[in-house]
């Protein structure tokens, strides 16, 4: 689609909205959505520019990405012991990462937004009752006598995203990310012995890099942040939030019209609008007028994704997608069709822009060998320049013999090392992986039991132990750890051009296999 077509925030609102929300009382969502529009971005351009360059690298692979949190945030879960925990484990994950690939780690969390949820159906049985699903604290509440969608969630889920990412922010600019002192990174909760001797050879090895650094002078301060000392490039990550973009109206009202950052002003930017329109004049009214450019961020995120329920071609959710700056990311799943998949890029990215799109896969365990490969090949003849991440919670979601949710670690690992193996055998590359974790605790100080298996050999009849999702089953600290000391390992081997042996150890003693 040529970017000279028209695109506005609200053209989405002529084409048909899957996962729509019916509201009720529609003058009270009009107030609300008015209100939001009046509200202050949750991000800034500058930002998002910063992680479209970041993942442009992640497509040359000179980065990988980590694309993490939980399936569905709650109003309940903002906490500062919920957010620490969870920027904590986001952090141990990259450094393990960081030590295995010597790359730098793209970090974006399912986090401050991510309230939202699609369903397969408007209404869920619960007992002998019929009511409407539910849908996500931002639209009703999961008591069944509270189904009933109130538009004033939608404020109130605004501003736990604010109050969420003001709580990152402040973590990341006062030492909770330095490579100083690793071990704060929620280290006591390893439980595992095994996954804690491994965590602490890396930390280790890197304290002793770190020290060698200090020595001859690299990253020495005088003071600690808290006494007054500066920061430095040991002490600060970047981290970028991102949500389903799945209730549009929201979305159109936190989209914002800003001149291009200065430093991209130059680019031949999609659906700029200029601050002013007048006819071009002579000497120097072009270069005036380039500045006074205006692109669409969507600023309740750095990043947002279109999902597997709504990304039909001629759907309000890709139309909407195809207008905004933001990088996005877009779930592929078994049933998308390689030439769709082809059409919808052309829709999405029409000028094949570098960091702009990245795609999902989401296939299972048992279905990745059949349909990656030709969507691979599909998109390589293309020449669309795309970011490949691996998502391999969605498509292993089973119900245990208890009647729970869950998913086996056997089959997530499955997925992710199949996706590894068939990118390298169709000349492409693995960027990144998309998982549902947390480092939520229970009050008794112990990880939540919502997967089965992995160095802690959790089994089914364990899970109700500590069972804490409302939605979807989420690796825990130790099984999310073990997933990155086996991804860290893959890209060591590969850094030194060694081949994982059908043999290897750290994946058969965490269970690896195939879903039957």
């Amino acid at each position: 689609m040529a970017a000279a077509d028209n695109w506005a925030p609200n053209s989405w609102r002529s084409k048909p909205a899957a996962q729509d929300v019916v509201y009720p009382d529609r003058e009270k969502l009009d107030k609300v959505l008015s209100k939001l529009r009046t509200l202050p971005p949750l991000v800034t351009p500058s930002e998002i520019e910063r992680l479209r360059h970041q993942l442009a690298q992640v497509q040359r692979n000179e980065a990988f990405l980590l694309h993490a949190g939980d399936c569905a945030e709650s109003f309940d879960a903002c906490t500062h012991e919920n957010i620490s925990n969870k920027i904590g484990l986001i952090l141990s994950f990259s450094l393990i990462l960081v030590w295995g690939a010597r790359l730098p780690i793209v970090r974006i969390g399912r986090i401050a937004g991510q309230y939202a949820k699609p369903r397969s159906s408007a209404t869920e049985k619960i007992g002998d009752r019929e009511v409407l699903s539910f849908r996500g604290d931002n639209v009703n509440g999961l008591d069944p006598n509270d189904r009933t969608p109130d538009p004033e969630r939608l404020l109130s889920a605004y501003f736990h995203s604010a109050t969420t990412l003001n709580y990152i922010r402040a973590l990341l600019t006062s030492g909770f990310a330095s490579l100083h002192h690793p071990r704060d990174w929620s280290l006591s909760h390893v439980r595992s012995p095994a996954l804690r001797a491994e965590f602490e050879r890396i930390t280790e090895g890197l304290s002793d890099a770190l020290d060698f650094t200090r020595t001859i002078g690299v990253g020495r301060q005088t003071a600690s942040y808290e006494e007054g000392g500066p920061r430095d490039t040991l002490g600060e990550v970047d981290f970028y939030t991102s949500h389903e973009g799945l209730m549009l109206e929201v979305e159109e009202a936190m989209t914002r019209a800003f001149p291009v950052p200065s430093s991209f002003a130059s680019l031949a930017t999609p659906f700029i609008t200029p601050a002013h329109s007048r006819a071009a004049s002579p000497s120097g009214t072009d270069s005036r007028r380039e500045k006074s450019k205006r692109v669409h961020y969507n600023t309740s995120a750095h990043f947002i994704w279109i999902g597997d329920r709504t990304r039909q071609l001629d759907g309000a959710h890709v139309e909407y997608f195809r207008g905004i700056r933001n990088p996005i990311g877009v779930k592929v799943g078994p049933s998308m069709k390689s030439e769709e998949l082809v059409r919808l890029l052309d829709v999405v990215n029409p000028d094949r822009e570098d960091g702009k799109v990245t795609l999902i896969t989401r296939y299972g365990a048992g279905k990745v060998e059949q349909f990656l490969g030709d969507h691979i090949d599909a998109v390589k003849k293309s020449g669309h320049p795309v970011v490949w991440i691996c998502d391999p919670m969605h498509g292993n979601t089973l119900t245990s013999s208890t009647g729970l949710k869950t998913r086996h670690f056997g089959t997530i690992i499955s997925e992710i090392t199949s996706c590894l193996r068939i990118h390298a055998e169709h000349g492409s590359r693995l960027g990144g992986v998309s998982l549902e974790f947390t480092g939520e605790l229970s009050e008794d100080g112990f990880s939540v039991t919502e997967c089965v298996g992995g160095s802690m050999e959790l089994s089914e009849e364990q899970l109700g132990l500590r069972y804490q999702s409302f939605c979807d089953p989420r690796l825990n600290f130790e099984q999310s750890l073990d997933v990155a000391f086996l991804i860290s390992n893959h890209l060591k081997l590969e850094r030194l051009g060694r081949k994982r042996s059908d043999t290897d150890v750290l994946y058969a003693e965490l269970g690896g296999r195939k879903a039957a």
